[in-house]
């Protein structure tokens, strides 16, 4: 996904030193015509190759794990129904019938007229926990910007506990945003971590948090005044 930042496309830009593959991609959802877009990333994270499928509701719903389904395809309709931001986790399981771990965030996505015509958000990869070696990377590639690491850890910790997700997850998920917004990771951090403390929300409140989650790019923007 590529944000749109002041009228103009944002190119992707290396968030970290990277090149390596990312646990997270980009998704739409169309309420009129029921119509779905996948990034090459979320279409291979179900095992297609990019490109090779039209994702369709029947097919979203069939890779989730049986167990799943039900609740998925609630949470489907409440989102056509209330038009809110949403998160949900829940397992998929790819063509090849492994089952994969994820967490879903949505917000609202607005047609030139500011009207609610989907949502849109990202799925993040979180099968399995990460290793001591991973976890002693993520610590060691925070080391190296130690001026940066107070933003960053605090944005990594509301992740963790907010979406109940491991460190290593909330340090991916943190980077990923930051390559699709095409802005550098700890100002983006900074605004996550700025906003969810400024909020005070609830934990129950878990749509003003990914609303949040989900805009914070727009608001680093305009606080850079680019």
């Amino acid at each position: 996904m590529k944000w749109e930042l002041d009228g103009q496309t944002a190119d992707v830009e290396l968030a970290l030193a990277g090149g390596a593959a990312q646990p997270a991609g980009w998704f739409r959802f169309y309420f009129t015509d029921q119509r779905w877009e996948w990034s090459e990333q979320v279409q291979r994270m179900h095992g297609y190759e990019p490109g090779s499928v039209t994702p369709t509701t029947d097919l979203v719903l069939s890779h989730k794990h049986p167990d799943d389904r039900g609740q998925v395809a609630a949470t489907i309709d409440q989102i056509v129904s209330t038009r809110q931001a949403f998160s949900t986790r829940h397992r998929i399981v790819d063509t090849a019938g492994n089952v994969r771990h994820v967490v879903v965030v949505g917000d609202r996505l607005f047609d030139d007229d500011g009207d609610v015509v989907g949502t849109h958000g990202f799925y993040i990869d979180v099968t399995g926990a990460p290793g001591q070696a991973n976890e002693e990377l993520v610590s060691e590639k925070l080391a190296e910007i130690s001026e940066n690491r107070a933003g960053i850890e605090q944005a990594k910790g509301m992740l963790m506990l907010v979406y109940g997700i491991s460190a290593g997850a909330a340090f991916e998920l943190l980077k990923w945003l930051s390559q699709e917004a095409n802005i550098k990771l700890r100002p983006l951090a900074e605004q996550i971590a700025e906003d969810f403390r400024s909020a005070r929300l609830s934990l129950g409140a878990q749509p003003e948090f990914d609303h949040l989650l989900l805009t914070a790019h727009q608001r680093v923007t305009q606080a850079d005044g680019s």
